[in-house]
């Protein structure tokens, strides 16, 4: 069997496949989840039935059906398709499948290659694929679980169009579950009776993971199978136990620790230190991506901590850029000063709640034009209309400010951005007052309420 036919078949003897390979939907139609690029009129649905593709990114969680989408693409255009792992795969075996692509362009024959965890590809590995996906040698499918516009080489990235893919919902999940009872050849001779209250909590401990969900049910019903002579009858005790069974049957980097990093986040969030190095060292130990570790602490150095302590945000950033310059182990050690210096800054989610008012405010209300005087006036019959006059330059003026209103006539009393008393913000809170009657008013009103 050569590397065309092991990629390409992917034959697998059936007694070894774990079930939620078995049970993989084969047809859109079987497909579950993803309605809102997969559902009726949808863009990639309208792709795949008129045969209209393009080179594609799907990213998204764990489970959520990337691999198996990129498998039904290929069946429904009855195109040669070729699987690779990024974790396992290099330029050698990329250049062998550009290879029969180029001989399949000449027979008029499409072309898939799917790269399962594309952000695992270096710098050279993306760049061996450029040409052929511009000029259509083949058509590229990408998974992965990393924010695309972080991992995946800008002139690739702009060859290709990213489909999120999001978290199943408890429905969504139960409707998998049900449909393996009923479609598994193994689960229906088997005749497995599953408890309502057994199945709710495999979808509540899954996660919105369809392969976890999948193999929690198989190893429950093994352990059904061993505990009982009576059928196989699986209750919420077996699934308690196949939880506890995880390591079994997922290895560190299969099972993606939405669980963990939430309780890493809400710790530094809730100025525990010693909580956060605890999360941070299971995710480490589990092999997580230390730049997602890193990329969060970002995110969270803006949206709880925000002016509160600016150095927050510069720090995390810094961060961020050690670990991808040193990696790990050593970037452990960064991770930690970052991670531990967040948790002690003083809290303030007062810019995030700006910009989402702000955001509310755009979307609900009628959209003013820019005030004239805010406006730019690059040519004279711009002056003579108007662009830029009475505008009055903050420099000019005492404590380089001058009172004048900046947003539209109809919101130039509207304040979006309320600092706290906390670190730094107090300073800005303090200052902001002194400048604007209307904070000052604001202030007032908020003291005798």
């Amino acid at each position: 069997m050569d590397l065309f036919e092991f990629t390409r078949k992917g034959e697998k003897d059936k007694r070894y496949q774990p079930l939620a390979d078995r049970v993989r939907p084969k047809t859109l139609d079987e497909f579950i989840g993803q309605e809102h690029i997969l559902g009726p009129g949808k863009i990639l649905q309208e792709a795949i039935l008129s045969d209209q593709l393009m080179s594609m990114i799907f990213w998204g969680p764990p489970g959520t059906g990337k691999t198996t989408l990129a498998y039904i693409i290929a069946a429904e255009t009855n195109s040669d398709f070729f699987a690779l792992s990024a974790v396992t795969s290099g330029v050698s075996e990329v250049r062998k499948i550009l290879e029969r692509a180029r001989l399949n362009l000449r027979l008029n024959k499409r072309t898939i290659l799917f790269i399962d965890e594309i952000h695992r590809f270096n710098k050279a590995q993306q760049d061996a694929l450029l040409h052929e996906v511009e000029d259509g040698t083949i058509l590229l499918i990408g998974a992965t679980t990393e924010n695309p516009s972080f991992e995946v080489i800008s002139p690739l990235l702009s060859r290709c169009r990213v489909f999120k893919l999001n978290p199943l919902s408890e429905t969504e999940l139960k409707q998998i579950i049900e449909r393996a009872l009923q479609q598994d050849v193994e689960l229906r001779r088997l005749a497995v009776q599953l408890d309502e209250d057994a199945c709710a909590l495999i979808v509540h401990l899954a996660n919105s993971d369809a392969r976890v969900a999948l193999n929690a049910l198989e190893m429950a019903v093994k352990l059904a199978q061993r505990k009982r002579d009576d059928g196989v009858h699986v209750t919420r005790a077996d699934v308690e136990q196949a939880f506890q069974q995880r390591a079994l049957f997922y290895d560190k980097k299969g099972d993606y620790h939405y669980d963990t990093i939430s309780a890493f986040i809400k710790s530094i969030r809730g100025s525990d230190p010693d909580a956060a190095v605890y999360w941070m060292a299971r995710m480490i130990e589990a092999g997580e991506d230390p730049k997602f570790i890193a990329r969060r602490m970002i995110i969270l150095a803006s949206e709880d901590i925000g002016n509160a302590d600016p150095l927050a945000l510069v720090i995390a950033t810094a961060g961020f850029t050690a670990v991808d310059y040193i990696g790990m182990p050593e970037g452990r050690i960064v991770l930690s000063q970052v991670a531990t210096y967040l948790a002690s800054a003083p809290k303030s989610n007062a810019a995030f709640l700006a910009i989402e008012k702000a955001l509310q405010e755009v979307k609900s209300t009628e959209l003013e034009s820019v005030p004239l005087h805010l406006r730019n006036a690059p040519t004279p019959l711009m002056e003579q209309l108007g662009y830029g006059k009475d505008y009055k330059y903050a420099h000019s003026y005492e404590d380089h400010f001058v009172e004048q209103n900046y947003l539209p006539e109809k919101l130039k009393d509207k304040i979006f951005y309320h600092p706290t008393d906390i670190g730094s913000e107090k300073m800005i809170k303090e200052r902001l007052e002194k400048l604007w009657p209307k904070r000052k008013n604001s202030a007032k009103k908020e003291k005798t309420e």
